[in-house]
């Protein structure tokens, strides 16, 4: 019984190749040929490893989650809510500073036009699912009392992702790191104190 032929190229190995060139130059400013010069494929055998341009985009958007951006995910994993923003905040900084510049979810939705809605679509919901996430482990750290209790959890959340992506736009920008570095420390500087525990004063 004939097989088909297999195939002569890694496909995590091609497709870490194209999410730098994604990385780099957003989805509408990358075109099938940057791809697979990059990938070192030709078209038929990129269609038929990773379907077409916006299939193989949403594969790369989960390899950086599960690889340069894995941050995001054990951040949650922190025993309090300072800690988890200080985890997503420095995690942020060393993606934007080491990687093509900037965050993927940032800059793989600039200059996306209403061809590509459907990209800027996806993008948009994945930040609102990790925007949701965080909420949930504030809602969490709340009822701990490792937040007050009037704290809103929802708008602390949308705070944090705020401050997160503006380092990347500010890393793709030239701000160096230490720049940045000094940002999260504001950041943390303000953050809510846990709520007291009883008997203790209340007085700063």
């Amino acid at each position: 019984m004939a097989t088909g032929r297999p195939r002569e190229f890694d496909l995590d190995e091609r497709l870490d190749r194209a999410l730098e060139v994604f990385w780099r130059q957003g989805y509408e400013g990358t075109a099938l040929s940057d791809l697979t010069e990059a990938m070192g494929i030709n078209r038929p055998s990129l269609y038929a490893a990773y379907g077409n341009k916006e299939t193989l985009f949403r594969k790369a958007l989960d390899r950086y989650v599960r690889g340069p951006a894995s941050h995001v995910l054990t951040a949650q994993t922190e025993p309090t809510a300072r800690a988890v923003v200080e985890a997503l905040l420095r995690g942020a900084i060393a993606v934007a500073t080491r990687g093509p510049g900037g965050c993927l979810f940032v800059q793989g939705a600039l200059v996306t036009g209403e061809q590509n809605k459907s990209v800027r679509d996806e993008i948009a919901a994945r930040r609102r699912a990790s925007e949701a996430a965080l909420s949930e482990r504030f809602e969490r750290a709340r009822a701990e009392g490792d937040l007050p209790p009037d704290a809103d959890c929802s708008a602390l959340a949308h705070y944090v992702w705020s401050v997160s992506y503006g380092l990347s736009v500010q890393a793709a920008g030239g701000a160096s790191r230490d720049d940045l570095e000094r940002v999260a420390d504001l950041t943390l500087a303000a953050w809510p104190p846990a709520t007291p525990a009883p008997g203790a004063s209340h007085r700063s």
